[in-house]
């Protein structure tokens, strides 16, 4: 059998090589809490997460907010769980 023809589990299936440090881009309404409040929900899930690993943005007119986050992950599910945490959170409009 080829790698090709192998079945792949759909949980684990990505061109990803775990670990790695990926980038998670969070972008929201412009708020004092929007930043620690993403910092914090992400080092539930990844605790040597490192705030320092934040790039910042604000939008032109200042009412939105983007935050890149350099989170060291170990596999898909753990990318996975961050990026649903992040989601659903009520201060998010989108994460990528």
């Amino acid at each position: 059998m080829t790698d090709q023809e192998k079945t792949l589990n759909p949980e684990t299936e990505t061109l990803i090589e775990f670990p790695c440090y990926f980038l998670i881009k969070v972008m929201g309404e412009t708020s004092d809490d929007f930043a620690s409040v993403m910092v914090n929900l992400i080092q539930e899930h990844e605790p040597t997460f490192d705030a320092s690993k934040v790039d910042m943005r604000a939008s032109s007119g200042g009412r939105f907010i983007s935050l890149t986050c350099n989170v060291y992950v170990t596999s898909k599910p753990h990318l996975d769980n961050i990026y649903s945490v992040l989601s659903k959170h009520t201060l998010v409009k989108y994460v990528l």
